[in-house]
């Protein structure tokens, strides 16, 4: 868990990458593997704000999803509010799951149903963005991928044991868009933009 990952150095979020890549860290020559499962959460400023780095494509491409959060509303917040009355409330969090049933969970998600169609849909997808005249780098097999897994894990949370074209639509955006980057000057508005453009492709790729 990581918060503000963007106010990291580029030498320790280059550490974080091999475990998020490879599932492992290396110290001194030595090697070690990480715990299954291991998967990273974290947190991110905005570039502009004093002493950030903005993170490498490379390491964002080993991200999921990428979602913004905003401000929550005011009831949310006046829960907040109370629920801090007695202290921090993360000090009495208990495990809703444990390794074990994580784990095969994982195992389930395997096993749910992908036609060729929707890998259709998901590749020209992915070529859509490939091909934009406003993107200087599209989506990676990596991404394709990953957006192959995510539906597989929406179809199951849902009690489904087969991925629909809508759970494409759903996922494509905190997918897809923190993998894109933008060309010349509107690559400064960074996710706004690339959001932006991964729902244009969603609207000019036909759904099967």
């Amino acid at each position: 868990l990581a918060d503000e990952i963007n106010r990291t150095t580029p030498r320790t979020q280059s550490a974080l990458l091999e475990a998020m890549s490879e599932k492992q860290v290396s110290i001194d020559g030595t090697t070690y593997q990480l715990e299954t499962p291991f998967f990273v959460v974290a947190t991110q400023n905005p570039f502009e704000f004093e002493g950030t780095y903005p993170l490498p494509e490379n390491q964002l491409d080993r991200f999921m999803i990428c979602t913004s959060i905003g401000y929550p509303d005011r009831a949310v917040e006046m829960e907040v509010l109370k629920s801090h009355r007695n202290g921090e409330v993360v000090d009495s969090l208990d495990p809703v799951i444990s390794h074990e049933q994580l784990n095969q969970l994982q195992k389930e998600v395997l096993k749910v149903e992908v036609e060729d169609s929707i890998n259709e849909y998901i590749l020209n997808i992915v070529n859509a963005s490939r091909e934009d005249d406003d993107l200087e780098l599209g989506i990676s097999t990596r991404g394709a991928l990953t957006l192959y897994r995510a539906v597989q894990s929406l179809a199951l949370t849902e009690n489904r044991k087969f991925v629909i074209p809508d759970d494409v639509k759903r996922l494509a955006v905190p997918v897809l868009a923190h993998r894109v980057v933008s060309k010349g000057i509107i690559r400064e508005r960074g996710r706004e933009r690339s959001v932006e453009i991964i729902n244009h492709i969603l609207k000019k790729v036909p759904a099967p």
